[in-house]
């Protein structure tokens, strides 16, 4: 399986003042490029493609000598990083999404990292040691396992400075069979509450420092643009969400992996957050409780445990009684479930979690179900 792993690294100054001069490089080559295409389409002729302008890369060298300098791996990743934002442009409005999307010209702000693949580095004990860039200490809090494809150098909002090592054929780390299920309703009141009644509270930390935020925001308006103190305060702004962004990071990773320790099948509801978000009262709260990275890191460590996620639809699960199965309506703002046909009273997001385990149970009987008849078909066929 792939993985990413990544690590804080730390240099001299000089050191770090070469690896933002390759940023700003392949920011202009990537600006270049994008008015390149720019300029072609509004000649009438076709678009130029990613082959040709990598191609190109010789010529650009032998008129800009500072660009010899920097790995042509790393500039060919320029290159594929603008043609596959065209892509992803063509791709939304082949869609008809309401926002296409269109590659937009980068400021130093919006180009923060660039990618190195096969050559031009060298890892030894801590020491990530770059061609032409210099030597960086990494700060390793886990060994990297498998085969380094790429390796990827970034500078967050904040000015620290990060190496991603994208990793091929990285051993599986199986689980012990648990045989138990368990589904979970992810809330607002309550970042979720499974089956079993066990509820998790939310940590609302962007709410816990929007005061804070609000207060920076200001002084940041207040500053003339291109100064000093401009981009102090930026930095303080950029801190601040850094600081919101960690602790729901560490609290996620907490909760999904209390999960994939204990259950062998994990159920959720399908949903569409997007859509939810355009609720004008609920969306800071829905966003503040980062339903999609949750869902997403529950994916990749059920996948790497050995662990199976279902997910469902979320039609009904709230209304329809978990012990008799019929349908109690009730609006929102109704947070106990009392159905009048079983007698059964309980927390409403305790019956929605359990319609969610019955319905991802099912879900994977017809599953393996499925699966098997496949199997017996293609041995006929033998």
């Amino acid at each position: 399986m792939r993985k990413t792993y990544k690590y804080r690294i730390y240099a001299n100054q000089e050191t770090l003042n070469r690896a933002e001069r390759w940023l700003t490089l392949c920011r202009r080559l990537y600006n270049t490029a994008l008015e390149q295409r720019i300029t072609i389409y509004k000649q009438g002729k076709e678009t130029v493609s990613w082959y040709t302008q990598k191609r190109e890369l010789p010529e650009l060298k032998q008129a800009f000598p500072e660009y010899k300098e920097v790995g042509s791996q790393v500039l060919g990743d320029v290159i594929w990083r603008l043609d596959k934002a065209y892509q992803g442009f063509f791709r939304r409005i082949r869609s008809n999404s309401d926002k296409a999307g269109f590659p937009r010209f980068k400021s130093r702000n919006r180009y923060n990292s660039f990618t190195l693949s096969q050559c031009g580095w060298k890892l030894k004990g801590k020491y990530l040691i770059i061609r032409k860039v210099g030597r960086f200490k990494l700060q390793l809090s886990r060994l990297i396992e498998g085969d380094i494809k790429t390796i990827t150098i970034c500078r967050s909002s904040t000015d620290k400075w990060y190496a991603c090592f994208s990793c091929d054929n990285v051993p599986e780390k199986k689980l012990d069979k648990t045989g138990t299920i368990i589904g979970i309703d992810v809330g607002i009141e309550s970042f979720l509450t499974d089956s079993e009644g066990n509820k998790v509270d939310n940590p609302t930390y962007f709410r816990q420092l929007e005061k804070l935020l609000r207060r920076r925001q200001r002084a940041l308006s207040r500053k003339k643009k291109g100064s000093r103190h401009r981009n102090e305060a930026r930095v303080l702004i950029a801190k601040t969400y850094e600081k919101v962004t960690n602790q729901k990071r560490d609290f996620l990773h907490k909760v999904a992996n209390k999960y994939i320790a204990d259950y062998d099948l994990i159920t959720v509801e399908d949903l569409n957050i997007k859509g939810l978000v355009r609720n004008s009262r609920l969306s800071k709260s829905i966003s503040d409780s980062s339903w999609g990275i949750f869902f997403d890191l529950l994916a990749y460590k059920a996948e790497e445990a050995g662990r199976m996620l279902v997910k469902v639809s979320p039609q009904n699960t709230s209304q329809i009684c978990s012990g008799c199965s019929e349908k109690v309506l009730k609006s929102l703002a109704i947070r106990i479930h009392a159905c009048p046909y079983c007698g059964l009273v309980m927390d409403r997001d305790e019956n929605a979690a359990r319609n969610i385990s019955m319905v991802g149970q099912t879900v994977q009987a017809i599953t393996k179900e499925n699966a098997l008849c496949v199997a017996c078909e293609s041995s006929a066929l033998r």
